[in-house]
């Protein structure tokens, strides 16, 4: 069977007979079964998305399938589905079965989705690389001495070696769009409360945001479309009107945007993803687009204040995983004491435990104002001047990631080596806009380079339909 590109490509060749849902989980399942050596899933759901597949064919062929019958999803491994394991890659949930099913995912499922399996990532989500996976490393379809970003690896690698169309992941810094970076696919992360987090496992729950990756901008605008929307069980999430995304597709106008100087300028950014980038930048301005450079003063102190808040959050969040109410507890305790210590050495592995304890230090008494406060003012600046550049242009346009894909180990002893992959994809996070990372061209190896674009918040119909507009002249182009 073809590689999908679309799901309006599918339901083309189930109206005309050419395919059903049942052959199409058959063949993404065959595709998972003849590449485990990518490490993209942690279980498949075999017999239970055969069984989706015939509910779905009886209701296409009734005329009354929901809007994504015929796609088939994974669902990276902290989304809780009802009655299926949920780990987040990590041994302290060993043995855990979700007991509800998250907003997001009763909502995929309410249209007729198809859930094919659990998606590998580093282990609560903390990674840049998926290499931090009790499970294992995830490796780059591409090329497999390669890592293929994270924390959402598992679900990007899983749409671009054709396992699914589509998977929903987690970013919190980027953990959506620097793996669809590294993977060439698209990877778009929603304003902050778009989607709600009800079953969402907490890893810094004012970042936390349920992310899509596609293979098309179109998959993604649905896919945003289903999800969004109030939800009584989060108390954060947005009241405002879900627009039809996927009808908001078509754009013809003229928009003016700034490329963040610094970004383009960095030290540490590769030189073709530079090159390849500015060529993007080139084609727009030739299309008749406005752009200018811009100043972002605050680029250096993007990361720090990125990882003493995110560590912060963790270090509270996961206070709850302490052996005694769920998931692992240690068969080494001789009283509570040693009961929380034990399971929680044995249980997390060693980068959440780095930032367990960089969270607890920032929160101590002695070090509250010093780190935590000082950071949180940071982030004030680091949205209001966001904001200020986008009160002034339609869009910003950075790279999604400084490198393409490195290979596997490369920045495992270099713990801040590995948190400066995440430097062009904190600001949206830490200002809480909406921001997509689209593929750009390839370096001389062959490895994807990523476009990222970021707008104001709840523009999404702005920030999807044009960057579905650069991927239509980048494939005429090429």
């Amino acid at each position: 069977m073809k590689p999908y590109h679309s799901l309006r490509d599918i339901r083309s060749d189930i109206a005309n007979g050419q395919v059903s849902c049942r052959q199409l989980v058959a063949h993404y399942l065959q595709n998972i079964k003849q590449k485990p050596e990518l490490n993209a899933f942690l279980e498949i759901f075999e017999e239970e998305a055969f069984a989706q597949a015939d509910a779905v064919d009886k209701k296409l062929a009734s005329g009354h399938a929901g809007k994504l019958a015929g796609m088939v999803i994974g669902l990276k491994d902290v989304l809780a589905y009802e009655g299926h394991a949920l780990q987040a890659s990590s041994q302290i949930l060993n043995g855990f079965k979700s007991l509800y099913t998250a907003t997001a995912v009763q909502r995929l499922l309410a249209e007729d989705a198809i859930i094919i399996g659990r998606q590998n990532c580093d282990e609560f989500a903390m990674g840049a690389s998926n290499e931090n996976s009790s499970f294992g490393p995830v490796l780059n379809a591409d090329d497999t001495s390669r890592v293929p970003g994270g924390s959402s690896g598992g679900s990007a690698v899983a749409v671009q070696a054709d396992l699914c169309l589509a998977s929903i992941g987690s970013d919190t810094g980027g953990s959506v769009r620097q793996p669809a970076s590294f993977c060439g696919v698209v990877g778009l992360k929603p304003t902050y409360s778009r989607i709600s987090r009800y079953g969402l496992i907490a890893y810094a729950s004012s970042f936390d945001q349920i992310g899509i990756i596609s293979k098309s901008v179109e998959d993604a605008a649905l896919l945003l479309e289903v999800m969004a929307g109030s939800d009584e069980y989060d108390s954060t999430v947005s009241h405002r009107p879900v627009p039809a995304y996927s009808q908001m597709l078509q754009t013809d106008k003229k928009y003016k945007i700034g490329y963040i100087r610094d970004c383009f300028e960095s030290e540490g950014l590769d030189t073709q993803v530079k090159e390849t980038l500015l060529g993007v930048k080139d084609m727009l301005q030739e299309a008749g687009h406005q752009l200018e450079a811009v100043e972002f003063p605050y680029l250096d102190f993007m990361v720090p204040t990125y990882y003493i808040l995110t560590t912060a959050e963790a270090s509270s969040n996961l206070g709850r995983f302490d052996g005694v109410k769920y998931g692992y507890r240690s068969e080494n305790a001789t009283d509570l004491t040693s009961l929380y210590k034990k399971t929680r050495a044995e249980g997390f592995g060693p980068e959440v435990q780095r930032r367990i304890m960089l969270g607890t230090f920032v929160l101590s008494a002695d070090y509250y104002d010093a780190y935590y406060t000082k950071a949180q003012r940071v982030r004030r600046l680091i949205k209001e001047k966001t904001d200020e550049l986008l009160q002034n242009y339609d869009f910003l346009i950075l790279p999604t990631a400084p490198t393409t894909a490195f290979r596997l180990e490369e920045n495992t002893a270099n713990p801040l080596a590995m948190y400066l992959a995440d430097i062009f994809t904190v600001q949206a996070s830490l200002a809480g806009v909406p921001a997509i990372s689209i593929p750009a061209g390839r370096d001389a190896n062959g490895l994807s380079i990523g476009l990222q674009l970021m707008t104001r918040s709840f523009e999404e119909p702005q920030l999807l339909a044009f960057s579905n507009y650069i991927l239509d002249k980048l494939t005429v182009e090429a």
